[in-house]
């Protein structure tokens, strides 16, 4: 994994400090152009990797970047599924088998289709589970998904009633079908680690919100940092400017000195600020850079 990863939050309106940041963002990234303005100028600045949501605008970027594949020769892309509200708009939209042409791989369309279909009929979970992974996974195809993450409202769900072998099943159907290391989004790591222990995911890739604040890290700072010593797992970090409430500089500082920490995933809508995460992350994380 690289060491620096680009999330998407600005493109779709998303910021836990301020509604009225989030709107003006969601007003300037209506246009796909304006997405791959930000992209392109992380990708330049040597952010390769674009951790992403599964909203149907991504398809919108992973089309364009599948018509130049020379300038995105390093591109990878690491969806984070299931984004639920295109499921609802579609179905509404196009029907129930529309819905399911319009997801679904066209290889082995009757085959998804019937693994769909004897899995309601015999309230398989595991054969739900692989089907909507693969239709999450459509806008992908042809493109580079090292790691395939779970959304954290679906994680923490499951964790709260306690089904950890969903976790299994994820974790081994990506492993299988994508060659892909699956990860997992929580806002309660040290739960969470305790889980994929129960269901047998070992050294698993967790990424968290993790800043000097303790901003939406269920269980405080002390039960992060002692996670992070003592436990065999490959963090993620999350909000470590705690939506803007921390500054950079004492942010990254604070967050490169954890043990244990693999990658950071930020967001930003402009070079001038993209640039300075680098640079501080090339100051204080010297072995790393923007790049393992």
């Amino acid at each position: 994994m690289d060491r620096l990863l680009f999330g998407d939050n600005q493109f779709f309106g998303v910021n836990h400090m301020s509604e009225e940041k989030a709107r003006a963002q969601q007003m300037r990234f209506q246009d796909t152009d304006a997405i791959m303005s930000v992209l392109d100028a992380a990708y330049d600045e040597g952010v390769h990797t674009f951790m992403c949501t599964t909203h149907d605008r991504i398809a919108e970027v992973t089309d364009h970047v599948r018509t130049q594949p020379e300038r995105y020769a390093d591109m990878t892309f690491f969806p984070c599924m299931p984004y639920a509200h295109k499921y609802a708009n579609a179905v509404t939209e196009d029907g129930f088998l529309g819905a399911i042409r319009k997801f679904l791989p066209e290889e082995g369309l009757l085959d998804s289709i019937a693994r769909g279909t004897s899995s309601l009929a015999r309230k398989d979970i595991e054969g739900i589970t692989t089907l909507l992974i693969d239709a999450e996974m459509k806008m992908f195809e042809g493109l580079s998904t090292p790691v395939i993450w779970l959304q954290n409202v679906v994680v923490d769900l499951l964790s709260g009633l306690g089904f950890t072998d969903a976790f299994r099943i994820f974790a081994d159907h990506v492993r299988k079908r994508y060659n892909a290391e699956p990860g997992f989004i929580t806002m309660n790591l040290p739960r969470l680690l305790d889980d994929l222990d129960k269901a047998g995911v070992e050294n698993p890739i967790v990424c968290s919100n993790i800043n000097k604040l303790g901003f939406r890290m269920s269980g405080g700072v002390d039960a992060y940092r002692d996670a992070m010593e003592k436990r065999p797992f490959r963090a993620v970090a999350m909000s470590v400017y705690a939506s803007g409430a921390i500054p950079p500089r004492e942010a990254i500082e604070w967050v490169t000195s954890l043990p244990n920490l693999e990658s950071i995933v930020f967001g930003a809508s402009s070079r001038a600020n993209i640039a300075s995460t680098v640079s501080l992350v090339e100051e204080f994380w010297p072995q790393a850079g923007a790049r393992a």
